[in-house]
């Protein structure tokens, strides 16, 4: 077991070169950050809206949850990674940019029906003051609704992109080379499995400050309400 998992010779060798992977890692990270937030909060005001008008787009943004919740990421991958270059009609596309696709395609839709459920759980007065005051309901949203929700789901948000912080190694899948696919080819070198140890501890260390922050913001929430409860 020592040897064969947790060899010091080969945990020294591999750590830079599956550190250098993780920073591409990284790279699939941030962007996914940027663009579940935005998607998935136009997905999130979408499905919340009440107005005839948007039936169209509610439906379609109930489908696209729907759908992409129910699918496996594996597979999400492969149809964006392996298909989109399929068609020959973008060109060649570097597969890191395919696999943040793929992942903002499918976090999107978990962080949507998180957002969508704390818009649902600000009190409905909250919206009638504002309009009383005046405000549009775009300006109702932003300023009243969004800012509420989001402090009530904040946890199950940051959940979530703890979950995203793991998944980003699936882009592997694609031959991207992260600190999965780094692993996988010093093991296919040495038959030492002390390289997939080397990515899962940096993986760990990537994820223990996000897990942390959940952890204190959720104790944080708890004490607020707690106090107020008291009050």
């Amino acid at each position: 077991m020592r040897e064969t998992f947790f060899s010091p010779e080969y945990f020294v060798e591999s750590l830079p070169v599956v550190g250098r992977g993780l920073l591409m890692n990284l790279r699939v990270l941030g962007a996914a950050v940027v663009g579940v937030s935005v998607l998935s909060t136009l997905l999130a005001l979408t499905r919340a809206t009440i107005s005839p008008v948007l039936f169209p787009l509610r439906a379609l943004a109930t489908v696209y949850t729907d759908v992409f919740r129910g699918m496996p990421m594996i597979i999400v991958l492969y149809l964006i990674g392996f298909g989109i270059p399929g068609l020959r009609i973008f060109g060649r596309i570097d597969s890191t940019v395919l696999g943040t696709i793929a992942v903002i395609l499918v976090y999107s839709a978990y962080v949507a029906e998180v957002i969508r459920a704390g818009i649902e759980a600000v009190h409905p007065s909250q919206r009638a003051a504002a309009r009383s005051l005046g405000l549009s309901h775009s300006q109702t949203m932003r300023i009243i609704v969004l800012p509420q929700a989001v402090r009530k789901v904040a946890p199950a948000l940051m959940n979530d992109f703890v979950a995203m912080q793991k998944d980003v190694g699936l882009v592997s899948v694609l031959g991207a080379i992260d600190a999965v696919r780094s692993a996988q080819i010093l093991v296919a070198k040495s038959y030492n499995f002390t390289p997939y140890v080397a990515s899962g501890m940096l993986f760990i260390l990537m994820s223990l400050p996000f897990i942390h922050l959940t952890d204190w913001y959720a104790a944080r929430l708890k004490r607020r309400e707690q106090t107020g409860g008291a009050v």
